[in-house]
């Protein structure tokens, strides 16, 4: 698989994030659009069909990155009454 460059991944993360911290998908055409067309970049940039997975995929392939960066998806797996 290529791999996008670490600048590429980070703006598109910076983009996407930004949008939905605004709230964007409840926004206009051109808007949403945008969205679904950052969401699907990560996804084949990362080779994920999630954004998501993508997202995360794209922050671990960033420099620096730790093995730490996942844990919100692992938090509370194989915990029990969690």
């Amino acid at each position: 698989m290529l791999m996008a460059h670490p600048v590429v991944l980070q703006n598109l993360i910076e983009q996407y994030e930004t949008l939905r911290t605004l709230h964007a998908e409840s926004g206009g055409t051109e808007v949403r659009q945008r969205m679904d067309d950052l969401a699907y970049t990560l996804c084949v940039s990362t080779g994920t069909r999630d954004v998501d997975a993508a997202l995360i995929a794209a922050r671990h392939q960033l420099p620096g990155a730790r093995v730490e960066d996942d844990s919100a998806l692992t938090a509370g797996a194989g915990t029990p009454g969690v």
